[in-house]
């Protein structure tokens, strides 16, 4: 017997769930960054909303969590227009952002031209996004989100289109990155844990681990010829302290001690281990996926399991216990 199957249908007028831009799509987005996260491969925070720039204001902005970097987002219910592509420039000068997102109903050619135009002829500090906003439901569910990406930076491209952009250092970061995610999501378990990521030129990759404010991040250190794995928290002293009083409990359960930093001056908070590597020896590389891969799926599951208590509210008196210089 045949089974039954909805039909999936595109909702097409956005108003009918959000009917004013600013009031209602806004601060949506503004709760549910991690899906345009997880769309373009940025980790955003959120720094404010409505946020000034000179006599207008930008709909969203924040940073990268990882780099820093000044993220900011405008979004548009309806077609893309000259009047918007004008504010998002003047948007992204007035506040020096590195990342620039236009969240879109529909992106005409023209404007999908220009923020190709824009990518292909800007430095590797400034990346723009085109994103269209999709709703679907099925039957006569509820409707679903998801952002498309239209747009986005030919990272690899742009930097080695010129031998003065080139660099030995980023080809190897990207080289590394490309061939750890082939290996990785061959390995099952780490496929059933993560989500898959693209390689870039960074020396850091992010793995999300279903926590919003919180990821791993696998970091190349080319220096100290070493490759580090850590949990990173984004602005919540709270949650590292609660943690940082259970560190023996937990490093016994990992089997390898961190490095703890969380400093209350930084935004982020990371414990971290590494492992030696040479990123100048391919034929090494594996052995180093291997514990990478072992490492991070070992501080997501024990992590994440301290996480929870700290969110169900389990005691956390003993303020004494945490000093972040330490």
């Amino acid at each position: 017997m045949t089974q039954k199957l909805a039909i999936l249908e595109e909702v097409t007028d956005l108003r009918t769930v959000w009917p004013h831009e600013a009031l209602d799509f806004t601060p949506w987005l503004a709760e549910n960054l991690q899906l345009l996260s997880d769309t373009i491969g940025v980790d955003i925070v959120l720094d404010e909303r409505e946020s000034d720039v000179g006599s207008f204001s930008v709909d969203i902005y924040g940073y990268e969590s990882d780099t820093d970097r000044k993220v900011i987002i405008e979004n548009q219910l309806e077609d893309t227009n000259h009047d918007h592509l004008g504010k998002l420039i003047t948007y992204a000068a007035g506040k020096s952002a590195g990342i620039v997102i236009w969240l879109v109903k529909r992106a005409r050619d023209e404007h999908r031209a220009a923020i190709e135009w824009l990518n292909s002829h800007t430095d590797d500090s400034v990346s723009f996004f085109l994103c269209e906003i999709k709703l679907y439901r099925i039957g006569g569910s509820d409707p679903a989100v998801k952002f498309e990406l239209i747009e986005s930076p030919n990272s690899w491209l742009k930097e080695t289109s010129t031998p003065s952009i080139q660099g030995a250092g980023k080809q190897t970061r990207f080289a590394f990155w490309s061939a750890f995610i082939d290996y990785a999501f061959d390995n099952t378990p780490f496929a059933q844990e993560f989500g898959k990521r693209k390689p870039s030129t960074y020396n850091w990759l992010a793995f999300y681990i279903g926590v919003g404010n919180v990821h791993i991040n696998l970091t190349q250190a080319h220096t100290r010829s070493a490759l580090g794995v850590s949990l990173v928290i984004t602005e919540d002293k709270d949650m590292f302290g609660f943690l940082l009083q259970r560190r023996t409990d937990i490093e016994e359960e990992l089997g390898f001690d961190l490095a703890w930093n969380g400093a209350q001056d930084k935004k982020m908070s990371t414990m971290r281990v590494e492992h030696v590597t040479q990123y100048s020896e391919p034929d090494e590389w594996r052995e180093t996926f291997d514990w990478a891969i072992e490492t991070a799926i070992k501080m997501k599951k024990v992590f994440k399991r301290y996480i929870t208590q700290f969110q169900e509210g389990v005691d956390n008196t003993d303020e004494s216990l945490y000093d972040p210089e330490k």
